[in-house]
């Protein structure tokens, strides 16, 4: 049996800062190398919302950005809500994070409200968090990449994050934690893109993804010798 997977990337065009594409190309070869088809759906403003999506991305993008897809985001926040409530696989980065939570506030004091899946608030601060980034995380390990954000992101008590920050700033540079875990759902602050340095969480998207669909998500194992090297070289990257 042929095994298929659909990848729905969230608004390509605006949300896609910092390399944010190489995540979608990263769970698409990762799944070809194990002779699993995998479909990139790209969805923007104004298109018919897929509803079957097996696996969910989406990026970072600047305030302009966000404000684009803002009424979008709002339109499709049931159908999203749905899918990650039932378990879909989504990993959210930078912006996309921000507006799966409450709310982000701009520095002009605008509110561009988010669709409250992750209960989590963003507020933009007085100077941008940039850098190299190292965060351990029980489940995945040692997580590497890079982060460049002002929104300083804070989640509701008992909220889990997705790492501990061991280097970097993380949320909000003052908590220790980075990004946030919602069932099968990630959220981060991780550009570089995350993916290619970090296969666990990659292989942890796509087994997912395969064990809802077909109820078996045991990934064969890969040589990752060239993604272990990338991710120990940005690990010793100075901050």
């Amino acid at each position: 049996m042929t095994r298929e997977l659909t990848i729905l990337h969230l608004y390509p065009r605006e949300m896609n800062l910092y390399g944010d594409h190489g995540n979608v190309l990263t769970l698409k070869r990762r799944c070809e190398w194990r002779g699993i088809k995998a479909n990139i759906e790209a969805y923007e403003p104004g298109d018919k919302f897929p509803c079957e999506a097996d696996l969910i991305f989406g990026g970072g993008g600047q305030d302009s950005g966000q404000s684009v897809i803002e009424d979008d985001l709002q339109k499709n926040a049931q159908a999203l809500r749905s899918l990650v409530d039932g378990g879909t696989p989504t990993l959210v980065i930078c912006g996309l994070y921000q507006l799966f939570g409450r709310f982000f506030k701009t520095h002009e004091g605008e509110i561009i409200p988010g669709i409250g899946i992750l209960d989590i608030e963003t507020i933009a601060g007085d100077k941008r968090l940039i850098g190299n980034i190292v965060c351990e995380s029980s489940e995945f390990g040692e997580i590497v990449g890079y982060e460049n954000h002002s929104g300083q992101t804070f989640l509701d008590k008992g909220v889990e994050p997705l790492a501990k920050v061991v280097r970097g700033a993380g949320n909000n540079g003052k908590d220790g934690t980075e990004g946030t875990r919602y069932k099968n759902t990630i959220g981060s602050y991780f550009h570089g893109p995350v993916l290619p340095k970090n296969p666990r969480l990659a292989d942890f998207l796509i087994g997912k993804a395969l064990d809802a669909k077909y109820g078996f998500g045991e990934l064969e194992p890969l040589d990752d010798t060239f993604e272990n090297m990338a991710h120990r070289s940005s690990a010793e990257q100075p901050r």
